[in-house]
């Protein structure tokens, strides 16, 4: 028999801004991520209007070593580039999944036509965490255009995507090392859906545009609603309509040592971390 799970704590995201031209909200970091686990971050920026500019904005070259970023865009678009010799063009829809592992060097600016053009600006980034055993593995890049996420409309009419994991049925393309959730749902004026999740997963819901009804709860946009383990079903609803991410995974139960771009067992790494990256041991961006 189903459960519906209960909620242990409601956030709202505090004003946050990172580069030169992404303004946004943030949820949680990882310095306190451990609620979120196996997730360590979640930084929602925009909707935002980007001024017309022959220079595109955003986040300079710096390194990642021990987790994952994944980027989300709803609106506008966003270029990269790495230490690997990857690079990827994001438009809306599209999502970016980089396992830094050992060590990377990447840029994430505003695309060169959007960024000549202008427009709205709507993305999320999370950072995952990765297993001790795989935080040393060679980096890894996958590029995921709209077109590959698994999409459908649930029994109460919302529009359903699923990233990464299975949910009502649904596989997501992105490959992750551990077990994992990642998916949005959008919720017309009246409509309401329950979702299964297994009971041994960490659960949160955010939402990223209008106010809905979560397990009883109200909610409004750049809020979090984690739960707690004491069930496998959820139920979102909204009379007005709204759209919100659900992060859920299976709790990475090891230590955690965090300091700015990197995310570690020990202090020892990430002191090897640091000496890594300033000999030129992440690679470089030319």
């Amino acid at each position: 028999m189903s459960t519906q799970r209960t909620i242990s704590t409601i956030r709202t995201a505090t004003p946050n801004s990172v580069g030169d031209g992404f303004i946004g909200l943030n949820a949680f970091h990882p310095q306190g991520s451990r609620p979120f686990n196996p997730f360590l971050l979640l930084d929602h920026h925009g909707p935002m209007q980007v001024q017309p500019s022959e220079r595109p904005k955003g986040v300079d070259q710096h390194p990642h070593r021990g987790f994952e970023t994944v980027t989300i865009v709803y609106e506008g678009a966003l270029e990269h580039r790495d230490s690997a010799g990857n690079k990827g063009k994001l438009f809306s829809g599209d999502v970016q999944w980089m396992t830094a592992a050992s060590g990377i060097i990447h840029e994430e600016k505003h695309e060169r036509e959007f960024s000549r053009q202008g427009g709205r600006l709507d993305f999320v980034q999370l950072w995952v965490n990765l297993p001790a055993k795989d935080k040393m593995s060679p980096p890894r890049y996958q590029d995921i255009a709209s077109s590959q996420i698994t999409t459908s409309t649930l029994p109460g009419g919302g529009a359903f995507r699923i990233i990464a994991g299975d949910l009502a049925g649904l596989h997501g393309p992105a490959n992750t090392f551990s077990p994992l959730v990642v998916a949005d749902l959008a919720l017309g004026g009246g409509q309401s859906e329950t979702l299964s999740i297994p009971a041994s997963y960490n659960l949160m819901v955010y939402v990223l545009s209008g106010q809905v009804t979560f397990n009883d709860a109200s909610l409004t946009r750049g809020q979090i609603a984690l739960t707690n383990s004491d069930g496998d079903t959820i139920t979102v609803s909204t009379t007005t309509g709204a759209k919100v991410l659900i992060l859920a995974g299976e709790p990475i139960q090891e230590p955690l040592a965090v300091y700015g771009p990197f995310v570690m067992n020990t202090r020892e790494e990430i002191l090897a971390a640091f000496d890594d990256f300033k000999n030129g041991r992440m690679g470089s961006l030319t």
